[in-house]
């Protein structure tokens, strides 16, 4: 599975715990998108790039990290194609692919912290969607976008 993953200045600590914990695995290749350490940058500029690069098929799902998760899930969700949900609790962080086939997972470095967080990306990673009873809810998101990206 190949991801991406960045963050803004807040939660690059984070993200380098994230990486650590994700580079001893064989089925996960990861690609850093920054911040770097000591770059000033704007959450909303790393957010897009990611869900970009996830929307266009060029990375199977997408991590992105700041203060509360918040910013980058409103970032990301602006891309067509992309579904972007903030975990920062297992259920939820599990929910988020099963019902909701969310590619990007959203988290804060200032809400939660390390160890629950590579908790988590571990969950999202072995959930997969379920489609059932929430295939025409997600199907429905699709077609409500594809409606207002041609103009209602």
């Amino acid at each position: 599975m190949k991801i991406a993953i960045g963050c803004d200045e807040a939660a690059y600590h984070m993200k380098k715990e994230i990486i650590k914990h994700l580079e001893g695995r064989k089925d996960v290749e990861i690609v850093d998108f920054g911040s770097n350490e000591g770059e000033a940058i704007l959450y909303p500029d790393v957010g897009f790039r990611v869900a970009k690069a996830v929307s266009k098929k060029e990375f199977d799902r997408g991590i992105l990290l700041c203060g509360t998760g918040i910013g980058m899930a409103i970032c990301a969700n602006k891309v067509p194609g992309v579904r972007a949900a903030v975990c920062h609790d297992p259920y939820s962080t599990e929910r988020s692919r099963k019902s909701n086939d969310a590619q990007i997972m959203c988290m804060g470095a200032r809400v939660i912290g390390p160890e629950l967080a590579k908790y988590l990306v571990d969950i999202w990673l072995s959930s997969d969607f379920e489609g059932g009873r929430s295939a025409p809810k997600v199907d429905r998101i699709n077609a409500l976008e594809n409606e207002y990206k041609m103009g209602c």
